[in-house]
C-alpha cells in the first residue's frame, strides 16, 4: 500500500532514541500547583474559587469564559493560596490560580453524563466541553468546538494524528505502545459523533511496532483503518496530514471541516475517551523530558500545574550545562529562560540541548540556491517573503501569500546562509493577524 506524503519537508535528526524505549513514568507533584487561566486558544477561563477555598482533585476551579474557551480543574486536593500573575513558558505573565497540595489527592466523584450507550452526539460533545479538553498537540483549540462543525453530515474522516514528526518528542509514541485501547476508543467516540465519518490512524513509518499494534486491533473494524505516512517533517501539521491521508488540500482561510476532516492528536483523543466514558476532566498529560543535556530522558505522566523543575529533577537533572532549553521540540518549540514554570494542557516537552546550533552562526547574504523553496510544504518562496519583511513591505508580503506559511521552520533549517526566514515571516504574520482583529 502506498504511503501518504506531501511535497517538500525535511529530515532533521530525530533524537527520539533518547526516550522512546523507556516506559511512561507517573509522577506526583511535590510543591504548589499553578494553573494559568490561559491554557487554550480563546478567552481565558474565569476563576470560580477564592483564596482560602479547599478544593478536591477534579474540581472545577475556573469556568469557560465564552464559546471558544475551556474550564480548568484542580489536579490535586488542597487550599487555594492565591490568584495572581505567574510566568508561563512563553515568558509572559498570566493570571493563575495557585493551590497548595495537601498530598492526599482526594477526588470528586467522577460520573459520566449518562451511560455511554445512551449518549447522543450532542451529549458526547457536551461531555468533552465540560471536561475542558483542548488540542494537546500544542494549539490548545477547545476540542468541543472542533467537534461541532456547522455541517456534521459532511465530515467524512476523523484523523488521529499519530505521526509525531517533531524531533525528540516521543510522548505520543509511548501512549500508542502502552495504551492503544484508550486511543482507539477515543477515536471511535469522535467518529460516532458524525453520521458519515470513518476513523483513520495516521502513523509515520518509523513506528512499525505501533503500526502493527493498531492494524491488529482494527483488522475487523470497518469504520477504523490505519494509514501509514512517510517519515518526514512536518508530516504532523494539520494541512500536510490531511493531504497525505486524503489527498485534499486546505489553506489558511479554511478549516479541516471544509475538507470533510477532523484532526485530533493522540493525547487529545485519550482525554476525549475519559471525558465521555468516565466523566473525568482533563487533568494530566504525557510530557517528554529529553535532550543530550538530560541525565535520564523519558516520558512522564504529569498532573497539569506541576512545576517543570520537578520533572527535570526526576529525570536525574542535567548531566551537562544546557546551552538552550526549548519548550516543545527544536523545530516549532521556543526557547525559555526560566524553569520555574508550570506544565499546562499544551505542554508537550522540554528539550534541553548542550549546543545552541542557532547562535553559533551569523546570517549571511542569500545565495539564491532555492533550497527554501524546495522544502516549503506550502509551496511558497520564503526568501522573497523574508525580503518583503526586511523592507517592511506588508503589501508584497500578502501578495506573495505570506499568510499561508505554517511556521514549520523548514526554510530556516535548510538555509545555507543561516537566514532566520521563519522568524521574519512569523513576525509579519502576527502583525497582519493583529491588524485583522482591529
Amino acid at each position: 500500500m502506498a504511503k501518504g506524503t506531501f511535497k517538500g519537508g525535511i529530515h532533521p535528526y530525530e533524537g527520539k532514541e533518547l526516550s522512546k524505549n523507556k516506559p511512561i513514568k507517573s509522577v506526583l507533584p511535590k510543591g504548589d500547583l499553578v494553573y494559568p487561566l490561559s491554557q487554550h486558544i480563546g478567552a481565558p477561563a474565569k476563576p470560580i474559587v477564592s483564596v482560602g477555598d479547599y478544593v478536591l482533585t477534579g474540581q472545577m476551579i475556573a469556568e469557560a469564559n465564552g464559546f471558544i474557551s475551556a474550564p480548568i480543574f484542580s489536579t490535586v486536593s488542597g487550599t487555594v493560596v492565591s490568584i495572581e500573575p505567574r510566568r508561563i513558558a512563553t515568558g509572559a505573565m498570566c493570571d493563575s490560580i495557585i493551590v497548595e497540595n495537601d498530598g492526599r489527592y482526594r477526588e470528586v466523584d467522577f460520573r459520566p453524563l449518562k451511560p455511554y450507550e445512551e449518549m447522543t452526539a450532542e451529549d458526547k460533545v457536551t461531555a468533552v466541553r465540560e471536561a475542558g479538553v483542548v488540542g494537546m498537540g500544542g494549539a490548545g483549540f477547545p476540542t468541543a468546538v472542533k467537534l461541532s462543525p456547522k455541517e456534521p453530515d459532511r465530515i467524512e474522516y476523523v484523523i488521529a494524528n499519530c505521526s509525531e514528526c517533531e524531533p525528540y518528542l516521543t510522548s505520543d509514541y509511548r501512549r500508542m505502545i502502552e495504551e492503544p485501547e484508550l486511543l482507539l476508543e477515543g477515536l471511535k467516540i469522535a467518529v460516532s459523533i458524525f453520521p458519515n465519518a470513518r476513523g483513520i490512524l495516521a502513523i509515520e513509518d518509523n513506528k512499525p511496532d505501533a503500526i502493527h499494534i493498531f492494524r491488529d486491533l482494527t483488522k475487523n473494524d470497518k469504520d477504523i483503518s490505519v494509514k501509514v505516512v512517510k517519515t518526514k517533517y512536518p508530516e504532523g501539521a494539520e494541512r500536510m496530514l490531511i493531504h497525505a491521508v486524503t489527498g485534499r488540500e486546505i489553506n489558511s482561510s479554511m478549516l479541516p471541516a471544509d475538507a470533510g476532516c477532523i484532526v485530533d492528536n493522540v493525547d487529545t483523543l485519550c482525554a476525549v475517551c475519559r471525558a465521555v466514558k468516565e466523566g473525568r476532566p482533563l487533568m494530566e498529560r504525557i510530557v517528554t523530558i529529553t535532550g543530550d543535556a538530560i541525565a535520564d530522558p523519558r516520558n512522564y505522566k504529569v498532573r497539569i500545574g506541576t512545576n517543570y523543575k520537578e520533572l527535570i529533577e526526576d529525570a536525574g537533572g542535567f548531566r551537562a550545562k544546557p546551552a538552550k532549553i526549548i519548550s516543545g521540540g527544536p523545530m516549532m518549540g521556543f526557547a525559555i529562560f526560566d524553569l520555574d514554570i508550570p506544565t499546562t494542557k499544551t505542554a508537550s516537552a522540554l528539550t534541553c540541548l548542550t549546543r545552541d546550533a542557532v547562535s553559533q552562526f551569523e546570517p549571511s547574504a542569500c545565495i539564491n540556491c532555492a533550497r527554501c523553496v524546495e522544502v516549503c510544504p506550502e509551496r511558497l518562496v520564503p526568501k522573497y517573503l523574508a525580503d518583503a519583511v526586511e523592507h517592511n513591505d506588508a503589501n508584497k508580503f500578502l501578495h506573495l501569500y505570506g499568510m499561508e506559511c505554517c511556521e514549520c521552520g523548514c526554510c530556516s533549517y535548510i538555509c545555507p546562509a543561516r537566514r532566520q526566514l521563519t522568524q521574519l515571516i512569523k513576525g509579519m504574520r502576527k502583525i497582519q493577524l493583529a491588524n485583522r482583529k482591529k
